[in-house]
């Protein structure tokens, strides 16, 4: 049987819940089934019972609010506070079922501010501007990423250094316990963190679904996902860890 993943999509906008498609076609490149996870669900236990696996998908800026941020920089896009409770509960939830989830870049803020971490509200004013993570006004780009070589993510990857689909003006700031920092850009932005405790979990700043059609390294993160899931889904049928 083909492993179940949800993918979380952007809250209600204009009568629709959006996602984009490059998530779908990667999940389903590496022989999952992909269903979509609008936020505003409230079972969640019914929710997971009938997944082997999920995505925390990029989106809009997490409320500041819930990690004691600023909250006023322009640069703010409209927060969705539906969205953000939503899949915080999501986390805490997922993560007590041991689920497989892949994190991606808003997902792996969100991660970090589920486990009590902080982020940065915009890079350049914390880092300055000698890597560009996103392009005016809202367009991603590309640079480099350097991995831990003794990292889960760099034996999922296959290497140590990555060229990256970046699109965030945000990023980790102080980093939550139980999290371990894998990955930077040259600048030194945390590009990807894991979890001992969670052998399931990997969480990428960058955009792998935006490249992952043309570049196997980036699919490789979705096949790992699948494939985790699959044995996810054998543990669960047999009852067993």
């Amino acid at each position: 049987m083909a492993p179940i993943i949800g993918i979380t999509t952007n809250d209600r906008s204009e009568l629709y819940f959006k996602l984009r498609e490059e998530y779908v076609d990667a999940v389903r490149r590496a022989g999952g089934v992909p269903v979509l996870l609008p936020p505003g669900e409230t079972r969640l236990a019914e929710l997971l019972a009938g997944l082997h696996g999920l995505v925390f998908s990029g989106g809009v800026d997490i409320d500041p609010a819930l990690y004691n941020g600023n909250g006023q920089h322009p640069t703010l896009s409209p927060f969705q506070p539906g969205r953000d409770s939503f899949e915080l509960a999501l986390v805490h939830h997922s993560m007590a079922l041991n689920i497989p989830a892949l994190y991606i870049c808003r997902g792996a803020q969100l991660l970090n501010v589920a486990l009590c971490g902080s982020l940065m509200e915009h890079l350049p004013d914390e880092v300055g501007s000698a890597v560009t993570h996103r392009l005016p006004p809202r367009n991603p780009t590309a640079h480099t990423v350097q991995v831990e070589s003794e990292s889960r993510l760099a034996e999922v990857l296959g290497q140590t250094e990555v060229t990256s689909a970046s699109w965030h003006h945000q990023a980790l700031k102080q980093v939550a316990p139980g999290l371990r920092v894998v990955a930077l850009a040259p600048d030194g932005i945390i590009e990807a963190v894991e979890m001992p405790q969670h052998q399931c979990l990997l969480a990428v700043q960058w955009h792998p679904e935006l490249t992952a059609a043309t570049d196997p390294t980036q699919q490789r993160l979705f096949d790992w996902l699948v494939n985790s899931a699959q044995t996810y889904a054998a543990q669960r049928l047999t009852g067993s860890d």
